[in-house]
């Protein structure tokens, strides 16, 4: 998985070249994190800008926030940005697992299509036309269920359609060939950015994605994180409230809400592993991958120990808690009445 932050600017018009598209690879992140940057020249003078960074990075004091105001500190991102103003925040995880990691996309009444399935090409930085493409096939699979399936007495009820065949015609389309020939591309970069940027190459204009070998993602995202003893804190520079920006003031740009009196949407399968092992072990890693302030640990009145505290209303819904938790200790789960983000411009 890769976790995606973005904002939306207003730039100055003598600034503004629409259709413009920017994509980075490797800063502000170091060699051993797969990641970049991307910036796209939209209309009425706004420009959408973020960074990705793989959620199998290994270093715990990474905090995918603060990379991401790093990248905006870049001469040429600040000096686009300089005059503007931004005007959204937001935040979400990326299926880019690719042909390694379809799950099987068919079942009885439903079906897995688009970012659900993990269609996106991470070599093209692309999902759109894959994801449109495996909702037309499994519409063409319903029908022909549908058609031929017989007429039932209302009173009885109605079987739901298998749609199991969905997945072989979704892995045997153009879709599948497409991210058959990329299946290399995001593994490669498991020995890192040098290495990675090389396989690419020769994967895609030597073997042109059909070389005689498949790498496979060797362990899970959450498995990567390394422990905190091994690592030294990361110093990111103060936010200037002008091109870099607290956590609070860019939670207040994504419309984000949640009633303060639902139940908590966000829930540990052990209260007693944040304090245990994520902060014994790994210095508290999901007070750094949320994007939005959602966990934090403060001093317990009683016992002046640190203790995990769960802001859910904050929560952006991307979903990087129940990916990245080092033991999958937290469980994400819909939250009650609609709430979450109010995106516009995202």
């Amino acid at each position: 998985y890769g976790l995606g932050i973005k904002e939306v600017w207003s730039v100055p018009e003598s600034k503004h070249n629409p259709g413009e598209v920017w994509h980075t690879a490797g800063y502000p992140f170091d060699s051993s994190t797969y990641g970049g940057g991307f910036l796209y020249h939209m209309e009425d003078q706004t420009v959408a800008l973020g960074t990705v960074v793989g959620l199998d990075y290994t270093n715990p004091y990474l905090s995918p926030y603060k990379e991401f105001q790093r990248f905006k500190l870049h001469p040429k991102v600040k000096g686009l940005l300089e005059g503007g103003q931004c005007l959204q925040y937001g935040a979400r995880t990326l299926v880019e697992g690719g042909w390694q990691s379809l799950p099987f996309a068919g079942l009885r009444g439903g079906a897995l299509i688009g970012c659900s399935a993990g269609t996106l090409n991470a070599a093209r930085i692309k999902g759109v036309h894959t994801a449109m493409k495996s909702g037309m096939i499994a519409a063409e699979v319903a029908m022909e269920k549908l058609s031929g399936a017989e007429v039932q007495d209302e009173d009885e009820g109605t079987e739901p359609i298998d749609m199991s065949d969905f997945d072989e015609r979704l892995r045997k389309s153009w879709v599948g060939e497409e991210l058959y020939e990329a299946r290399n591309f995001r593994p490669g970069f498991a020995y890192g950015l040098y290495p990675g940027m090389a396989h690419a190459a020769i994967d895609a204009f030597i073997f042109r994605g059909k070389a005689p070998w498949t790498f496979r993602h060797s362990k899970a995202d959450n498995e990567s994180i390394g422990r905190a003893e091994d690592y030294s804190p990361i110093e990111y520079p103060s936010p200037d409230g002008e091109i870099t920006f607290d956590l609070p003031t860019s939670l207040y740009r994504s419309g984000t809400n949640h009633d303060h009196d639902q139940v908590v949407h966000l829930k540990l399968r052990d209260a007693e592993v944040p304090s245990g092992v994520n902060l014994a072990l790994y210095d508290g890693p999901e007070q750094r991958y949320c994007p939005a302030g959602v966990y934090e640990y403060v001093e317990d009145e009683k016992t002046d120990e640190r203790k995990l505290q769960i802001n859910a209303q904050n929560c952006l819904h991307c979903k990087a808690c129940d990916i990245k938790d080092p033991t999958q200790n937290i469980c994400w789960t819909v939250p009650e009445g609609g709430g979450g983000p109010s995106y516009t411009l995202m």
